[in-house]
Protein backbone atom coordinates (compact mmCIF):
# COMPACT_ATOMS: atom_id res chain seq x y z
CA UNK A 1 0.00 0.00 0.00
CA UNK A 2 2.48 2.54 1.07
CA UNK A 3 4.72 1.69 -2.19
CA UNK A 4 1.21 2.63 -4.03
CA UNK A 5 0.80 5.86 -1.93
CA UNK A 6 4.40 6.79 -2.17
CA UNK A 7 4.70 6.67 1.65
CA UNK A 8 2.85 5.95 4.58
CA UNK A 9 -1.37 6.45 3.31
CA UNK A 10 -2.26 8.23 6.39
CA UNK A 11 0.60 10.79 5.90
CA UNK A 12 -0.61 11.33 1.95
CA UNK A 13 -3.64 11.62 2.68
CA UNK A 14 -3.42 14.00 5.40
CA UNK A 15 -1.02 16.40 3.04
CA UNK A 16 -3.68 15.85 0.27
CA UNK A 17 -6.33 17.22 2.64
CA UNK A 18 -4.14 20.22 3.20
CA UNK A 19 -3.12 20.75 -0.66
CA UNK A 20 -7.09 20.42 -1.15
CA UNK A 21 -8.00 23.31 1.12
CA UNK A 22 -4.94 25.82 0.13
CA UNK A 23 -6.06 25.17 -3.08
CA UNK A 24 -9.67 25.60 -2.55
CA UNK A 25 -9.21 28.60 -0.85
CA UNK A 26 -6.75 30.32 -3.42
CA UNK A 27 -9.73 29.29 -6.35
CA UNK A 28 -12.60 30.63 -3.91
CA UNK A 29 -10.64 34.28 -3.83
CA UNK A 30 -10.31 34.06 -7.10
CA UNK A 31 -13.88 33.42 -7.68
CA UNK A 32 -13.80 29.96 -9.05
CA UNK A 33 -16.19 27.38 -7.82
CA UNK A 34 -16.16 23.72 -8.26
CA UNK A 35 -19.48 23.86 -10.54
CA UNK A 36 -17.80 26.51 -12.70
CA UNK A 37 -14.94 24.03 -13.56
CA UNK A 38 -17.34 20.66 -14.03
CA UNK A 39 -19.46 23.23 -16.40
CA UNK A 40 -16.40 24.27 -18.42
CA UNK A 41 -14.84 20.88 -18.81
CA UNK A 42 -18.71 19.28 -20.37
CA UNK A 43 -18.29 22.75 -22.38
CA UNK A 44 -14.86 20.93 -23.67
CA UNK A 45 -16.17 17.45 -24.29
CA UNK A 46 -19.03 19.21 -26.00
CA UNK A 47 -16.67 21.16 -28.14
CA UNK A 48 -14.24 18.01 -28.66
CA UNK A 49 -17.51 15.81 -29.85
CA UNK A 50 -18.68 18.27 -31.91
CA UNK A 51 -15.61 18.62 -33.64
CA UNK A 52 -15.78 15.04 -34.38
CA UNK A 53 -13.20 13.62 -36.75
CA UNK A 54 -11.88 16.61 -38.15
CA UNK A 55 -9.82 17.05 -34.55
CA UNK A 56 -8.73 13.42 -35.36
CA UNK A 57 -7.59 14.37 -38.89
CA UNK A 58 -5.90 17.55 -37.66
CA UNK A 59 -3.79 15.89 -35.17
CA UNK A 60 -3.32 13.64 -37.63
CA UNK A 61 -2.02 15.91 -39.84
CA UNK A 62 0.18 17.62 -37.00
CA UNK A 63 1.47 13.94 -36.45
CA UNK A 64 2.96 13.03 -39.70
CA UNK A 65 4.08 16.44 -40.36
CA UNK A 66 6.59 16.15 -37.13
CA UNK A 67 7.31 12.66 -37.97
CA UNK A 68 8.66 13.62 -41.30
CA UNK A 69 11.59 16.01 -39.59
CA UNK A 70 11.39 13.41 -36.05
CA UNK A 71 12.14 9.96 -37.10
CA UNK A 72 15.06 10.29 -39.85
CA UNK A 73 16.66 12.43 -36.98
CA UNK A 74 16.56 10.06 -34.38
CA UNK A 75 17.25 7.39 -37.01
CA UNK A 76 20.44 9.11 -38.25
CA UNK A 77 21.75 10.07 -34.20
CA UNK A 78 20.92 6.24 -33.64
CA UNK A 79 23.32 5.20 -36.77
CA UNK A 80 26.08 7.77 -35.61
CA UNK A 81 25.65 6.64 -31.97
CA UNK A 82 25.91 2.77 -32.40
CA UNK A 83 28.55 3.41 -35.43
CA UNK A 84 30.77 5.73 -32.37
CA UNK A 85 30.32 2.93 -29.96
CA UNK A 86 31.53 -0.13 -32.46
CA UNK A 87 34.49 2.18 -33.26
CA UNK A 88 35.59 2.87 -29.99
CA UNK A 89 34.89 -0.97 -29.07
CA UNK A 90 36.88 -1.60 -32.00
CA UNK A 91 40.03 0.85 -30.73
CA UNK A 92 39.52 -1.00 -27.02
CA UNK A 93 39.73 -4.64 -28.51
CA UNK A 94 43.17 -3.47 -30.67
CA UNK A 95 44.45 -1.69 -27.58
CA UNK A 96 43.68 -4.79 -25.43
CA UNK A 97 45.66 -7.15 -27.90
CA UNK A 98 48.35 -4.99 -27.89
CA UNK A 99 48.98 -5.18 -24.92
CA UNK A 100 49.19 -9.29 -24.45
Amino acid sequence: MERFFGGNPGLVLLRLAILSLVVGVILAALGFSPFDILRSIRELIARVYDLGFEAIEKAGRYFLLGAVIVFPVWFIARLLKMMGRSGRELADANGRNRDL
